[in-house]
């Protein structure tokens, strides 16, 4: 079965209209009221192109939107509405469709990827069996959906996550786990000039420790441990008492996560008097493209050409797969620019996406239930 032999066929005018809903409601990470009024936008779209009832659930982080199309769960159709653009963006950067692209802050990561699925559904008469989780917390690991996230992939099956595509229109086959970590070093105060001696410079012990933390990386084997933000000191002429570094971990394997937290558990001063706390883990696991093998066959079949990328950027995905769920991410937009000022979405490429959802959607329902694409 091709896209052809589907005869589906989103309407691309109708999308951007969703689309340019969406992103005129800003919805940066950790902002509740931002976030409350973003999924009440983002139900109101799944209701009006789907029916049925799309729920508010409640979190610390802002409200999930959960929405089922009713029967035996078989597909969980995966995404977020939370972004990291602070409000005011939306001035500076006012959603609009230009020379065939779509800008504006989230069309790519990932509001675009929901208005295309969503259209994908609308598409099918038959909706029971999907549900659409989109979460209030992704960009910022989420804690208080990934509960959920588990238990809806489980009851479903199988999950298609409708993150950005990757260059090119690729779907997202593997990902790496990811996580930060905070290395914080206590010191002590002193006069930089009158008695520097008296002090221990939180400054120098973390000096020592970044170069230790980035030697755990292992480009060769797909791990990377990179310290990406740093701050010590108070004033010129003081020995710093506190520093803290910000430390981005990629890993392939649950071996390499579990090296990386013990180096960091391990972690021992250099300077005396020093102290240091370490807070964080890789909480995102790794994403095996053995988890995408049987859904990227059935999108290969069903859009010829479409080719599958592992990437090293994590999703909710990442937490699906290390179930066991058969898992296919990238499924969103096709552009480019992620939280980024150019990022941009391509609108001729919309339709076929909605269409490719659809298509995924009735592939899986079609399988047996304990075996072909939807084995658990």
């Amino acid at each position: 079965m091709t896209m052809h032999e589907t005869a589906v066929h989103a309407s691309v005018d109708a999308m951007l209209e969703d689309l340019r809903t969406l992103v005129e409601v800003e919805s940066p990470s950790r902002n509740p009221d931002a976030l409350t009024a973003s999924a009440e936008a983002v139900a109101a779209v799944i209701e009006n192109r789907l029916g049925g009832r799309a729920a508010l659930v409640g979190s610390a982080a802002g409200p999930h939107v959960h929405w089922s199309g009713g029967g035996d769960p078989r597909v969980l159709i995966l995404g977020h509405h939370d972004t990291v653009f602070p409000l005011g963006t939306l001035g500076r950067r006012p959603f609009k469709v230009e020379d065939g692209r779509a800008t504006g802050p989230g069309v790519f990561d990932m509001l675009g990827g929901l208005v295309q699925a969503v259209h994908g559904l609308a598409l099918l008469d038959d909706r029971t069996g999907v549900e659409i989780l989109v979460t209030a917390d992704e960009e910022v690991g989420s804690l208080s959906s990934r509960a959920l996230i588990e238990e809806r992939a489980l009851a479903c099956g199988a999950a298609l996550v409708c993150e950005g595509a990757a260059d090119g229109g690729a779907l997202k086959t593997g990902r790496k786990g990811c996580g930060t970590f905070e290395v914080s070093v206590t010191g002590r105060a002193s006069h930089a000039g009158l008695e520097p001696e008296a002090g221990v410079n939180a400054l120098i012990e973390a000096s020592h420790q970044v170069l230790g933390i980035a030697a755990l990386s292992r480009p060769d084997i797909g791990t990377t441990v990179t310290p990406t933000v740093a701050s010590a000191g108070t004033q010129d002429n003081v020995v710093p008492a506190a520093a803290t570094v910000l430390v981005d971990v990629r890993v392939e394997s649950a071996a390499e996560a579990r090296r990386i937290e013990s180096a960091f558990a391990s972690l021992t001063p250099h300077l005396d008097g020093a102290e240091i706390t370490v807070r964080g883990a890789v909480g995102r696991p790794p994403m095996p493209e053995s988890a995408s093998a049987e859904l990227i066959a059935l999108a290969q079949r069903l859009l010829p050409g479409v080719e599958g990328r592992a990437v090293g950027g994590g999703s909710d995905g990442n937490f699906t797969a290390a179930l066991g769920v058969p898992t296919l991410d990238g499924l969103g937009a096709v552009g480019g620019g992620a939280h980024a000022d150019h990022e941009f979405l391509v609108v001729d490429a919309m339709a076929e996406r909605a269409g490719l959802v659809a298509g995924l959607v009735n592939a899986i329902r079609n399988a047996p239930r304990n075996g072909g694409a939807h084995a658990r």
